[in-house]
């Protein structure tokens, strides 16, 4: 057990857009540019920052066009936004973005809530826009939510999540995020599962987008490591849940996750000590305490 840890793992920060979507107060372009340049001064290198979502279902996404125009965007950094359908990709490309992301749920029922769609038809579009936005030149990286459980369905069968992991890879997305939406997976189920997907697919293809609902986000974690998996997302200060998820909480904190992965050798090239005080910053623009362990730790050693 963990004898082969990677010496480098990929972070994809998604705080801004995965974090931010639940919160009922609208937090202004101008704060959300200071958070996000806060991360990319950490070294964060992947950051998917806002929806182009119908504003009337998350407000808070409704500047994600301003947003793209007013960010600056270094060149080694990867920025993307999450499209659920043609009108978004259209804005998309008018912002002039390089990457996408899409996004399918496993199950049908968290399709039907989070989409409006059943299953088949999620998928079919989920396959229509990696192909448009491959042609027209974008990178797209694949959500499958639910892929370890619904709040709807129930349990999701792992040849479910197989078969329609291989059909976004084979459309042209370069990689597939599976989501723990509601923060159910176990290390054993886990374990169970990656152990069967990896001899279908491809470690370096997945990504994990793990909640920290029942607070088992970290030990999942390393079980993807164990099994090849380099690339997870996270949200900064532990920020996020689904609108269509009832019971999920936020995603595991980048701050708690790279705190782990660095002290188990492995490299992020993110500061830690910089990462906190984005989410300390976030903590003051919310009004509320963040959940990351880190977080809470370093207010102690404050006297905060």
């Amino acid at each position: 057990m963990l004898a082969n840890l990677p010496k480098q793992v990929t972070i994809w920060e998604v705080g801004l857009r995965d974090g931010l979507q639940n919160e009922t107060r609208y937090i202004s372009v101008e704060e959300k540019l200071e958070l996000i340049n806060g991360l990319i001064q950490s070294g964060v290198k992947n950051l998917e920052v806002t929806a182009f979502v119908n504003p009337k279902w998350v407000p808070q996404m409704k500047d994600a066009s301003e947003l793209l125009a007013k960010m600056e965007r270094p060149s080694e950094c990867n920025i993307s936004a999450l499209v659920p359908n043609e009108k978004g990709l259209e804005k998309a490309l008018a912002a002039r973005l390089n990457e996408i992301a899409v996004v399918v749920s496993a199950s049908e029922g968290h399709n039907l809530k989070n989409l409006n769609k059943t299953a088949d038809e999620a998928i079919r579009e989920a396959l229509h826009l990696i192909y448009k936005a491959n042609v027209a030149g974008l990178r797209v990286r694949a959500y499958l939510s639910t892929a370890f459980g619904c709040p709807y369905d129930g349990p999701v069968k792992i040849e479910r999540v197989m078969e329609i992991s291989e059909k976004l890879l084979g459309a042209g997305a370069y990689q597939v995020s599976l989501g723990d939406t509601i923060g159910i997976a176990h290390p054993k189920q886990l374990q169970e599962s990656l152990s069967l997907i990896t001899r279908r697919i491809p470690p370096g293809k997945l990504a994990l987008h793990l909640h920290d609902t029942r607070g088992m986000a970290l030990a999942n974690t390393i079980i993807g490591l164990e099994y090849g998996i380099t690339t997870f997302d996270s949200s900064f200060g532990g920020l996020g849940g689904c609108p269509y998820a009832p019971g999920a909480s936020g995603n595991v904190a980048t701050e708690d996750l790279v705190n782990m992965l660095h002290a188990m050798g492995c490299q992020t090239g993110i500061d830690l000590d910089r990462l906190v005080l984005v989410s300390t910053r976030a903590q003051a623009i919310l009004g509320k305490r963040l959940p990351s362990k880190i977080l809470q730790i370093y207010r102690r050693t404050r006297g905060e």
